[in-house]
């Protein structure tokens, strides 16, 4: 199945300062160069394409482009580039909210029907704006609704049409009780700001915050405008891009539709060190972590704060950070109040590894060792079939499969299958899609990929034989339940849920520990399990053995395992060809 989806003094030191300054310079200058070396490296493998810009007790160190803005012109990246920035949109939408309550305008504690009176009071009467901004609402989140992106995200809604997408819906928990990541609720975020300014969100961003800081080259990203130098959004397929699907940019609104320069957020990051935006009492309630949500991190106001590590090292730092992520573009920016340090990303190919690019980043600003990038093993195969054949590429896969000087992963191999296969280069891409299963045996996707190639090719039942396999692996497998069907195949027997007794079900509940800051957390509401992990919504989980569950929603299993005594004692995760064990600790 194809992927898609932040002096001195005077005479006898004047010359020491002097050296000083020098000394200084020169180790920015090293650091520049290193930080430099790493994009590069990045970039030359495919896995980053975008803008840069790193600062350190304040001053910028590096300020470049890297790649191209448009791969159809050849117009390169540069630092005034202009690259959507999806969730980054989340703090300038938070910083709106906290200006109206400084203003008197707006209690963050009061029901969001005080002030939005149409909204239905069944759930708007419990939810508050704090809620909203911390993603504690309850609220679901629209852009994992089923087949969002295939039918909803093309199309222009007025606030008030898109409003009723999710106003109706059940909350997922009584909201404060719990952290969902919820576009939803920035979404509702932005109708606020609208209905209590009298003005539109676009209005607000420019008077409010944009004017005062000078960012000149940031705003609300209008598809029909003609915007100088704005970045054009790509997504990887195999060795190749392509242009990222269409996305009406009316629907991220206050979630995800602005546009900015690093230049642009660097003038953004200085501002928030004064208070020219909010009073300090205000700028401490946007930085105040204040709910568990991804790993280490607390959830603030549209920011996320915790601890970072330093390159490859167990030393970490203290960072206010967030990520984003839209159609052809990832993004991140990281803040350290600490050292004044910044680092924003702005990458306009989708997908970069801007996490493990900025911890890296982070290890070189603190002199801390880094894992240096590397080379994709897929790309590499993808080279060396079209050069000397698939044979030759297969023999070289296997012999590298466990080079630590690649990077091996399902997904880069099964982008590199699709990438054959839709050039009709099918009985390679069958033989790169049979590496892929063999490398990743417990994955369902992997199954499911190749027999697509095997009937592309004509071999019908060698692809039964595998959509079965699929199947039974994740019988939340609609697309391939969908072609055995049309083939023929009953598929009952696959899809029926197992009956677990329920004592069996009450012995799986409890915490799992993963890794110290990841633990899934198992609950049952009457005869159905639920399982939640940290920082993500709480899914229904479904029996197809009395100790093997698998999720709709997602392509993952967990497996609960006993110890020598009967009782559960810890649970397996299989996920991308992965697996985790977590030992149940509550």
């Amino acid at each position: 199945m194809k992927s898609l989806h932040h002096s001195y003094n005077y005479a006898i030191l004047f010359c020491l300062s002097i050296l000083l300054c020098t000394s200084t310079m020169t180790f920015g200058q090293t650091k520049a160069k290193k930080i430099d070396a790493l994009l590069n490296q990045y970039k030359s493998y495919g896995e980053f394409n975008g803008s840069a810009l790193v600062a350190t007790d304040g001053e910028v160190i590096i300020k470049k482009g890297y790649g191209m803005a448009n791969m159809e012109w050849d117009i390169p990246n540069s630092p005034n580039t202009k690259h959507r920035l999806g969730s980054i949109t989340k703090q300038f939408t938070a910083m709106l909210i906290l200006q109206l309550a400084a203003e008197g305008k707006l209690d963050l504690q009061a029901p969001i029907t005080t002030y939005l009176p149409n909204y239905p009071k069944k759930n708007g009467d419990k939810i508050t704006t704090h809620h909203l901004l911390t993603h504690t609402s309850g609220i679901p989140n629209y852009t994992a609704f089923p087949k969002f992106f295939e039918e909803e995200s093309r199309n222009p809604y007025t606030t008030e049409e898109f409003t009723k997408k999710f106003q109706d819906m059940e909350l997922q928990f009584s909201p404060g009780e719990n952290f969902n990541y919820s576009n939803s609720g920035y979404f509702l975020l932005g109708v606020l700001i609208e209905k209590l300014s009298g003005k539109t969100y676009e209005e607000m961003l420019n008077e409010k915050i944009f004017s005062p800081v000078g960012m000149k080259d940031s705003g609300f990203d209008h598809h029909s405008n003609i915007l100088k130098n704005r970045a054009t959004g790509y997504e990887k397929n195999g060795n190749a891009f392509v242009n990222s699907p269409y996305l009406d940019m009316s629907i991220p609104y206050a979630a995800g539709s602005l546009y900015a320069t690093v230049e642009d957020l660097y003038l953004w990051d200085q501002a928030l060190y004064t208070n020219k935006l909010l009073p300090q009492k205000y700028m401490e309630m946007y930085f105040k972590p204040y709910i568990p949500a991804f790993g280490s991190f607390h959830y603030a106001y549209g920011w996320m704060v915790g601890n970072e590590a330093l390159g490859n090292t167990t030393d970490s730092i203290a960072v206010i950070a967030h990520g984003g992520g839209i159609n052809g573009f990832n993004t991140q920016i990281y803040r350290s109040v600490s050292d004044q340090s910044l680092v924003v990303l702005l990458n306009n190919t989708g997908g970069a590894p801007l996490g493990q690019i900025t911890r890296s980043i982070l290890g070189i600003i603190n002199d801390k060792s880094y894992d240096d990038p590397k080379a994709p093993l897929a790309s590499k195969l993808l080279e060396i079939i079209a050069t000397k054949g698939i044979d030759a590429g297969v023999t070289f896969f296997k012999k590298n499969k466990d080079n630590e000087d690649y990077n091996v992963n399902e997904n880069d191999m099964n982008q590199a299958g699709y990438q054959l296969l839709m050039t009709d280069k099918i009985q390679e891409a069958i033989q790169v899609f049979k590496l892929n299963m063999e490398s990743y045996p417990k994955s369902a996707n992997v199954y499911d990929s190749y027999a697509e190639a095997l009937m592309k090719s004509g071999d019908n039942e060698g692809a039964i034989q595998n959509y079965k396999k699929s199947v039974e692996m994740n019988p939340a497998n609609i697309n391939a339940i969908e072609i055995l069907k049309k083939h023929g195949v009953d598929t009952s027997s696959l899809t029926k849920e197992f009956n677990v007794p329920d004592a069996l079900l009450e012995s799986y509940l409890g915490v799992y520990e993963l890794m110290p800051t990841f633990k899934i957390t198992i609950t049952k509401e009457g005869k159905q399990l639920k399982a939640q992990a940290t920082g993500q919504p709480m899914f229904n989980i479904f029996a197809k053995s009395k100790d093997t569950f698998y999720l709709k929603e997602v392509e993952a299993q967990l497996t609960f395992n006993k110890g020598e005594n009967g009782e559960i004692e810890s649970l397996t995760l299989f996920q991308n060809g992965q697996e985790m064990e977590g030992k149940k600790v509550e």
